[in-house]
């Protein structure tokens, strides 16, 4: 759901809140969100401060809950045993290339077996940090638990010069 929202063109802080909202409204899982109406979750959105796309959103949501209930039976975890799991991730209503860049990248601290996975994004931000712009370089600047927390840093510092700014002055650079 937040990897859905968070590859809309909308701000983050927007997606995240309307994310929460959404589970504060009961939709936590792929059935809840199946269960709810289309206007639950367009009310749900629109808590949060999702209103732009807020109608195509609902719909993607419940087709996609819809998806997940029929091919995983609301287990997501079931995608690991898929031979492509990204091509499963694709199947999923309104999860474009970005939205299955944003899963897999936060998924790896708990799927070890995607790991590293750095996205273009990641790779940007290390760039612009002056850091190794290859996956597995950077896999190794840190322990294999803290991989999906330098990825998260990484598309921080490639959305923000601020973010570069700060990291350089605490890095004394």
């Amino acid at each position: 759901m937040l990897s859905l929202l968070l590859s809309a063109r909308i701000r983050a802080d927007i997606a995240v809140a309307s994310s929460r909202a959404l589970s504060e409204a009961g939709m936590r899982d792929a059935r809840r969100m199946a269960e709810a109406t289309w206007q639950q979750r367009v009310d749900a959105l629109g808590e949060g401060g999702y209103r732009r796309y807020d109608e195509r959103t609902a719909t993607q949501l419940g087709e996609g809950a819809e998806l997940l209930k029929e091919e995983y039976g609301g287990d997501l975890r079931k995608l690991r045993e898929r031979d492509d799991p990204e091509a499963g991730l694709r199947e999923v209503p309104g999860l474009g290339p970005v939205g299955v860049s944003i899963f897999l990248r936060e998924a790896q601290a708990v799927w070890p077996e995607f790991q590293p996975y750095l996205d273009p994004k990641a790779l940007q931000g290390a760039g612009k940090l002056g850091l190794p712009e290859s996956a597995e370089k950077l896999a190794g600047l840190v322990k294999k638990d803290e991989l999906a927390s330098l990825a998260a840093g990484l598309v921080r510092a490639a959305l923000s010069s601020k973010v570069v700014d700060e990291v350089r002055e605490a890095a004394g650079a």
